[in-house]
Formats: structure tokens, sequence, C-alpha cells
């Protein structure tokens, strides 16, 4: 299928890498809904696009919200009568607090976020990709490099980095039979709004704060495009994407 005929969503595309990866995927001649809790900036996205923004749908969502997932996909499938591709992007995370004193309030805004949000938004795209004609698509997580090597103080961001590798993995074996992928890209110190603090200094795992290097955001949205393009025999499962120098490697 010509890119020019796929449909997208990119959820949390109103800044950071959902924006860019929206760019990247108008750019490809996507049509792409836009998914965020405010619809400011996901209509300032869609200016940034340009002429392509003609393809673009900002829809206001509170992706851990069933109803408001459900007028996301329907909304969808009403503008472009299909889906190709779901960036499971938004998700928030808390300031970095020791694990007695994370509060119950700041863990469930973290999961209902980032993981019941990326499982209501998978729920609703495997159905629909599921129906439609011809059949199949594409679901690409946001996970992290958390997913492997947590930071310290970071327990709610970690533990649901590390549930979406288990939900990625179990929706990439429940598609198989209706041409559904599925896989994971790993993300780590990608210049956004939410890593500015890297220039500050970082909590270490050997109790020092460190300032960490950061690379170009449009790096990752290179990256999804290329997970994107591929044709549904062939799928990357798991991509890492990080700064070269920061501290994975060895971390801990």
């Amino acid at each position: 299928m010509d890119t020019n005929d796929r449909v997208a969503m990119v959820t949390g595309a109103g800044s950071g890498i959902g924006r860019a990866v929206a760019l990247a995927l108008l750019e490809e001649g996507y049509g792409v809904t836009l998914a965020g809790r405010r619809l400011a900036p996901l209509e300032e996205t869609a200016r940034m696009a340009g002429a392509a923004s003609e393809r673009a749908l900002p829809m206001a969502a509170d992706v851990s919200d069933p109803k408001s997932v459900d007028t996301l996909f329907a909304a969808t499938k009403e503008r472009f009568g299909r889906l190709d591709v779901l960036f499971n992007n938004a998700g928030v995370n808390v300031p970095s607090v020791p694990l007695d004193e994370l509060t119950y309030e700041q863990w469930t805004s973290v999961v209902d976020a980032n993981l019941t949000g990326v499982f209501l938004c998978t729920r609703a795209a495997f159905r629909l990709m599921r129906d439609q004609d011809p059949q199949g698509g594409r679901i690409i997580n946001n996970g992290s490099i958390s997913a492997h090597a947590p930071r310290p103080g970071s327990a709610p961001y970690t533990a649901t980095k590390h549930a979406i590798t288990g939900l990625t993995k179990s929706t990439a074996l429940d598609g198989r039979p209706y041409d559904i992928a599925c896989g994971q890209i790993d993300i780590g110190n990608a210049a956004t709004e939410m890593t500015e603090r890297m220039t500050q200094g970082v909590p270490q795992a050997d109790g020092s704060v460190r300032e960490e290097p950061t690379m170009d955001v449009t790096h990752v949205a290179s990256a999804v495009v290329h997970m994107a393009s591929l044709p549904l025999d062939a799928n990357v499962q798991f991509m890492t994407v990080m700064a070269t120098q920061m501290p994975f490697i060895g971390r801990g």
C-alpha cells in the first residue's frame, strides 16, 4: 500500500517525540490522527506540517479513559476509513522519589497513562485492524531504555515500561492470525521538553548527579517511520535508539 493511502495515529502528538513522529509521518504522505489531552498543541502540530496539515486530524483524547479512546478511534475510522499504524507514545512520569515516599496517586497516574492507556489504544486498534479490508496493520509501542535498566527513584515509570514489553510481545503473538504486527522502540535521551533536565544533572546509580548527553529527536522520528514502512510480513520487534554517550550500557 502506498504511503499516500496509509493512515497512522500518534498519541501524545502535541509535543516532543509524538510531535516529531507525527510530522515525519505526514511528510511521508500518511493521513495522521493527532491525539493528546489538549487540542491546542495538536492543532499547532498540524500547522507545523504546512500543506500536509490537510491530512491531519487533531483529536483531544484521554488515553486512560475507555470512552474517550472509543471516540478517538471512531473519529479516525469516520475520517480515514481505516488505520494502518498506531504509535502508542502518550505517557507521563513523576519526579524522582524514594520508593517509600512514592504516593498512591503518583503511582496510579503513571500506570493509568503509560500502561492502561497503551492497552486501551492497542485494543481499539486491534479491533479496527482485524475488521478492516485489507486486514491488518502495525502497532508500535514507545518503550524506554528503562524497560532494561532503571534510573534511581523511577519505580512507577520503570514498572510500566517493563509491562509495555510484555504487552508488545502478547500483541505481536495475538495479532499473527490477522496480519497485525507489533514492535517496540526503546528511546534514550532524545532532546525534548521532557529531557531538558538532562543538561542540569540527573541522579545516577552511584548517588552522584551528572549531566547527560542527548540526541536530536528527529532520529527517533526516522526510526519510527522505518518501522512503520515495512511490509506486514516483516517486523522490527525491538529497537533501541539512544544518545551514544549516555550512561546506559553499564548503568548500575
